[in-house]
């Protein structure tokens, strides 16, 4: 590493992958082992957590913050699995009295229009011989975030009134973004004076920096698979900015031992205050992904029950196994159903719910592997729905097996609209596109769709309905 010279190590997107964390943060340990304190900086970008992991599920996330802690870092901002996935409550005991600054300028609490306390918008740090200004971006979320409590401003206008802040005093001016590469794109050609623009969110990786505008546009990937190293520095004649950057892939390092025995603690503290059983079943729920099954028709009734909806639609992919009989965990049900997704009460034509349908039926979306948009599952799966009753031939050519449908009795209208209880995923355009086109009346937060199913396995008699099937093919089918 160059001496005199200020060594900014920048992580993003780990979404608790502790075991590619761990291997970060030997490397991590290896840099301040060569760099003296004065010349490094570490950040991190955003999305450190992920409730998939049971270490984070089951802590409240104190594992990640730990790990924070352990390495040292000097500042993360908050990237939308922290600032959606939790409450401002729950958010407020993680990062209370946390020794790293959470920097984020564009957003604040409703309530009182000022960030909380754990939160500032700029921080301005010496290191390397350089006054450094930073500032934190997140992707505003703002109908998700309005019902959380928090105020989600424009991160444009936000990272204008930064930079002409920190210029007044700051040599080199740092972004923290968590809005992802187009977006950054975009502010480094729009808001100048930023020198180095830190990314995150959209998981890409830039093993070089990008130029745009004069600004270094730099990422890490995921994971932690690749840690960022930035080195920026003055010329002895002319004092202008030089900055330089590459990545540093972490496969094949060991394992940090402080950081993996972090987790390893976290883990049997989580299966601890996660053994609480929430259900006993008297014979087993099946949950496959590929077809329609029980596990899926009820968490699609629960759907129905919870928004208010005549008619429930989740992709069966959500529900990675079915259940056995006897006693269910909470461990169990986040096991088998790990996605952060909220419910959410949409209006859609008949027809676009036929498409829908039409499309359930065709391998190239039942078997369609992706991940994001709050998706933890490994395919898509068949629509699993409570309120419609659907009658199929899956002989017919593709877009023509449905032979008919009813809602709650009465056969589908194409042209009327029905209010449908779903998942916050499909409104993104993921998956059945479809979905996105209705009309969004509400989504449902904090609630998870897991904590509706937990609820759904203590109800007799939505256990008891959701064997009947709500899907009908075959000869029967064909033949009308």
């Amino acid at each position: 590493m160059p001496s005199g010279k200020l060594v900014l190590l920048h992580t993003n997107d780990i979404h608790s992958h502790f075991e590619e964390a761990a291997r970060a943060a030997d490397y991590i340990k290896e840099v301040r082992r060569t760099v003296p304190a004065e010349q490094l900086l570490l950040v991190d970008c955003g999305d450190h957590l992920d409730r998939v992991r049971l270490e984070t599920e089951g802590t409240d996330a104190a594992v990640n913050r730990s790990l924070i802690e352990a390495l040292g870092y000097d500042a993360v901002t908050l990237g939308n699995n922290e600032g959606l996935t939790y409450t401002l409550e729950q958010l407020d005991r993680l990062f209370a009295g946390a020794p790293f600054p959470v920097v984020c300028a564009n957003m604040a609490l409703a309530a009182t229009g000022r960030p909380p306390g754990w939160m500032r918008r700029t921080l301005t740090l010496r290191r390397g011989g350089l006054n450094v200004g930073l500032f934190g971006l997140t992707a505003p979320y703002t109908d998700y975030y309005d019902l959380l409590g928090w105020q989600a401003s424009d991160p444009f206008e936000a990272a204008a009134d930064c930079v002409a802040e920190l210029r007044a005093h700051a040599d080199v001016v740092i972004a923290l973004s968590h809005l992802g590469i187009r977006q950054d794109e975009r502010l480094a050609a729009t808001v100048p004076g930023i020198d180095v623009i830190l990314g995150a969110h959209t998981h890409h990786l830039l093993e070089t920096p990008l130029d745009v505008a004069g600004t270094a546009i730099c990422a890490a990937g995921k994971f932690g698979r690749y840690v960022g190293v930035v080195e920026i520095g003055r010329g002895e004649g002319d004092g202008r900015l030089s900055v330089g950057g590459h990545t540093v892939p972490t496969e094949g390092r060991a394992e940090d031992a402080e950081t993996a025995a972090i987790v390893s603690a976290a883990r049997q503290s989580a299966r601890q205050s996660m053994g609480a059983v929430v259900a006993t079943l008297a014979a087993p729920l099946g949950g496959d992904a590929a077809s329609e099954s029980p596990l899926g028709t009820l968490l699609a009734g629960a759907l129905r029950r919870v928004t208010g909806a005549e008619i429930g639609l989740t992709n069966a992919g959500q529900l990675l196994d079915g259940l056995a009989a006897g006693s269910v965990t909470r461990e169990r049900i986040h096991a088998i159903c790990p996605s952060p997704i909220n419910p959410c009460l949409t209006v859609l034509t008949g027809a676009q719910l036929r498409q829908a349908f039409e499309e359930s039926l065709l391998p190239e979306f039942v078997n369609l592997e992706f991940h994001g948009f709050g998706f933890r599952g490994k395919t898509l799966g068949r629509l699993c729905t409570d309120g419609a009753e659907v009658v199929f031939d899956p002989s017919a050519q593709p877009y023509a097996r449905i032979r008919s449908v009813t809602v709650n009795g009465e056969a589908l209208d194409d042209r009327r609209e029905y209010r449908v209880g779903t998942l916050d995923m499909f409104t993104f355009g993921v998956g059945y596109v479809d979905l996105k086109q209705g009309r969004v009346l509400r989504y449902h937060l904090p609630e998870f769709i897991r904590d509706l199913l937990a609820d759904a396995l203590g109800d007799e008699r939505a256990v008891a309905d959701c064997i009947r099937p709500r899907w009908t093919g075959g000869a029967t089918a064909a033949a009308l």
